[in-house]
């Protein structure tokens, strides 16, 4: 995923401030209790450490997304060709960089904060829930997640950057590129690459 200087600075730190009635939405409460476990995270990041986010942050991912489904669109046309073990072994991977991503970029507090501003139907039974982080230096930035029912629960499947640009699209073109040149081993030692530099603190999103 690429993201600019100004939006790892938007999201490093945030306050949740839902509207009056984002409570009684449970697609909205699923990004509002997300967003309150970063802020805690946050809140306590020089304490906790890398892997001290990774344990507080995890249950909130996992809680949050759909990343199987997000681990099997992320791959395109190429997830059917996948062993089980393969399979499994993406869906796992996905969710230790999903979660290092988070730790790597939540990493302090400051002073910023993020309102839910509304919620939208969709495609395919889907919501959209959009929400904006303010800067009290420099630009509003809006970050919006498009949710889905998995199981009876909402769950996030894709992130639009700046309101608009698809994470989840982001992500399936720079992995099925790396299949097609170079196979499904070499994207996996890629990714677990960028998992080790998470934790190492020399890479961010």
């Amino acid at each position: 995923m690429r993201i600019g200087p100004a939006l790892v600075a938007a999201i490093l730190a945030v306050t949740v401030h839902p509207p009056v009635r984002a409570d009684e939405s449970p697609a909205s409460r699923v990004i509002a209790q997300l967003d309150a476990a970063l802020l805690g995270t946050m809140r306590d990041a020089g304490q906790l450490g890398f892997q001290g986010r990774i344990d507080r942050i995890g249950p909130a991912v996992d809680a949050a997304f759909d990343l199987p489904f997000m681990a099997e669109k992320s791959l395109g046309p190429h997830w059917p060709s996948l062993s089980d073990a393969d399979k499994a072994r993406w869906v796992s991977l996905s969710r230790q960089f999903s979660i290092a991503n988070f730790s790597a970029n939540f990493d302090h507090w400051s002073n910023q904060s993020i309102d839910l501003v509304s919620e939208e139907p969709g495609a395919a039974d889907t919501v959209m829930v959009k929400t904006k982080i303010n800067d009290p230096q420099g630009e509003s930035v809006e970050m919006n997640y498009r949710l889905r029912v998995t199981d009876g629960v909402w769950r996030i499947i894709d992130i639009y950057l700046k309101g608009t640009v698809s994470e989840l699209a982001l992500r399936r073109a720079d992995y099925t590129a790396l299949i097609e040149k170079d196979g499904f081993e070499t994207l996996v030692k890629t990714m677990q690459q960028k998992v080790a530099d998470l934790a190492a603190g020399t890479a961010k999103r």
